[in-house]
């Protein structure tokens, strides 16, 4: 009953700082996505040590555990507008492929500049 308890309550922080994003880009009327905003927050918390990295460790391994559930209202949105995408079926396939391969080679490039920037500390 414990660990729910820790779970729930992490999971809300988490949440918390997607409205304060929210509630950032609204007030500021920024283009950012609030959620975009509200992961910046945490960024910016967790870098600078504000909020500890255990303090959040159960609730997000919680959330990634269950990471294909959030994807399911995403995909049902997409079927419903099938029409849409008719026709386009090998355009999309080359966009899927591309952009796959664009976040590849910049998550892997990021990667070894952080790497080597560690070993050369």
């Amino acid at each position: 009953m414990n660990r729910v308890f820790i779970v729930m309550l992490q999971v809300a922080g988490l949440y918390g700082l997607y409205l304060a994003g929210s509630w950032i880009q609204q007030a500021l009327g920024l283009f950012i996505p609030g959620s975009v905003i509200g992961m910046l927050l945490l960024f910016v918390l967790l870098s600078l040590k504000i909020i500890p990295e255990w303090l959040l460790q159960q609730g997000v391994a919680f959330m990634i555990r269950h990471l294909p559930f959030f994807f399911i209202p995403a995909t049902v949105g997409i079927i419903s507008y099938a029409h849409v995408f008719k026709g386009k079926g090998m355009l999309l396939i080359v966009i899927g492929l591309f952009s796959t391969a664009l976040v590849m080679a910049v998550s892997g490039r990021v990667t070894q500049m952080l790497v080597k920037r560690r070993e050369e500390a």
